[in-house]
């Protein structure tokens, strides 16, 4: 009989134990509520006492939380209909709050940045969605701070994934800025053919004032083009190396017909219209 009576009371200790001990995890905070009213301890990681049909022990996840915001449609303020979507990385910092204030804090994390997200692309021109994120990032990130911070939540950062643009808007696009690669490019071309032609006035003025450049140079093509295994060369022969070869070349004297010796000079007719 005492056997039975220890066992019964075993039995009912274990049973006492067990409804009195929860383990808590290193990333969770224990809440508990004593007949339906929080207790102010908040319970760390480890072994937690229990008061067994009193107390209900709820747990919150105290690590980041990486959230999807499904791509919103929006019509931006210069009139172009985009598709965003966005992250958001939140995570709880007052346990109280997140169980209490607040019926299930990641949907409502979730509304807010959607219609957050929203308002973003309306206050936004195409150019500032597509090549100045950070500062919408920031934006973003302020509008769901905001309200969060009532439901014991810190909004550690938010992040534009995607925007999705119409095909037309896209053709546009492609256009554009094939025509400022164009653009660029004669631009380029520009500034190489007036530079170019600086340098060859200033070759012209050093080969107008020694001849000899010209005749240096020319001698020079003539081996680049003979490099190239030509039978026949035709190149034209400029003025100013034939002035300066005509100018520089010694004149040859005259020599006299009969070998030094003097022809006599032809006689005047007498009167007589005979020749003597």
């Amino acid at each position: 009989m005492v056997v039975e009576i220890l066992s019964a009371v075993a039995v009912a200790g274990g049973a006492w134990v067990a409804a009195s001990l929860r383990v808590v995890k290193q990333y969770e905070r224990g809440l508990v509520f004593r007949f339906g009213r929080v207790r102010p301890a908040i319970r760390q990681p480890g072994l937690a006492l229990l008061m067994p049909f009193a107390d209900r022990l709820q747990k919150v996840n105290m690590q980041i939380v990486t959230m999807p915001i499904p791509a919103q449609d929006g019509i931006t303020r210069d009139n172009v209909t985009v598709r965003v979507d966005a992250v958001v990385y939140f995570k709880v910092i007052d346990p109280v709050l997140a169980a209490v204030n607040v019926q299930d804090y990641r949907s409502a994390v979730g509304q807010v940045a959607q219609t957050s997200l929203r308002s973003i692309i309306g206050k936004s021109d195409l150019d500032d969605l597509l090549s100045n994120r950070e500062r919408l990032n920031e934006g973003l990130e302020l509008m769901i701070d905001s309200p969060a911070l009532d439901w014991g939540i810190h909004i550690d950062r938010v992040e534009i994934k995607d925007v999705a643009l119409p095909e037309s808007m896209k053709r546009s696009m492609s256009r554009q800025a094939e025509a400022e690669r164009e653009r660029r490019a004669r631009v380029i071309s520009a500034d190489g053919e007036l530079q170019a032609s600086y340098k060859l006035s200033q070759a012209a003025a050093t080969m107008a004032d020694t001849p000899a450049a010209l005749q240096l140079r020319l001698l020079e093509t003539v081996v680049q083009v003979s490099a190239e295994k030509n039978s026949t060369l035709v190149l034209p022969f400029p003025v100013e190396l034939l002035r300066f070869l005509d100018a520089n070349t010694p004149k040859k004297e005259e020599k006299p017909a009969n070998n030094g010796q003097v022809a006599p000079a032809p006689r005047e007719p007498d009167d007589a219209g005979q020749a003597s």
